[in-house]
């Protein structure tokens, strides 16, 4: 059975991705709202907090507009941001697709661009490094110099190794049996007395990321007193 248009334009939100948090806006309850008129749609977000960095704000609130206008049955998609200092200016941006330059003209000294892509290659060194320490709990006797040589034909396939693939591809790694997991950004590999440092670096990106994951549905929850992912679930 076909997907209904809410249930479409709800999975195609599922494919925005914070860009700190490296999680959904779905599976975040950053989606307020959603409504479907024939080809028409209007998604209402929010964020955790009315402070919420502006440009991961822009951010997202584009992405899910260009998420929902790339279905080929929308007509006219509508995304407001709702209860952030700045949201009168990117809805205004919004509406015109006056990009993030034309939105932020005094603020975006960076590209937008730019700015996805450090959160991209940090979303790429947390799956890297959760892929690699479960090949060492589920290998004993395997060596942390020895990653050094692990390739992705090694791991196994699993929700992780699939999610490693796609933050690879996201910034331009091969995604081939062959490729060495243990790379820097650039693709180039590491030497294996250099990997117990730079797996220890990666960790703690890992663990800042889902740190504030778990913060912001904190703050979320305290905020705003429902939970649009269960509702939707329904």
């Amino acid at each position: 059975m076909a997907a209904s248009p809410v249930d479409a334009a709800y999975a195609a939100l599922g494919g925005v991705v914070d860009p700190e948090l490296d999680e959904p806006i779905t599976e975040l309850g950053f989606v307020r709202s959603l409504e479907v008129t024939g080809g028409d749609v209007e998604v209402r977000l929010r964020l955790p907090t009315a402070f919420c960095a502006p440009n991961f704000a822009y951010l997202m609130a584009s992405d899910a507009k260009d998420a929902l206008t790339a279905l080929p049955w929308t007509r006219r998609v509508v995304v407001r941001l709702d209860d952030h200092h700045d949201s009168d200016l990117i809805n205004r941006g919004l509406a015109a697709d006056a990009g993030y330059r034309g939105t932020f003209p005094h603020e975006a000294e960076r590209d937008l661009e730019e700015l996805r892509a450090t959160f991209r290659r940090k979303a790429h060194t947390a799956a890297m490094e959760r892929c690699l320490t479960r090949l060492l709990r589920a290998e004993p006797h395997r060596t942390v110099e020895s990653l050094a040589t692990v390739t992705l034909a090694d791991l196994p396939d699993d929700r992780h190794t699939e999610a490693l693939r796609r933050r690879r591809t996201a910034i331009g790694l091969p995604d081939v049996p062959s490729a060495l997991v243990m790379v820097g950004h650039d693709g180039r590999g590491i030497a294996p007395a250099d990997v117990p440092p730079r797996l220890r670096l990666a960790r703690a990106t890992r663990i800042s990321i889902e740190g504030n994951a778990h913060f912001c549905r904190g703050l979320l929850r305290t905020r705003y007193d429902d939970d649009p992912v269960k509702e939707h679930s329904r």
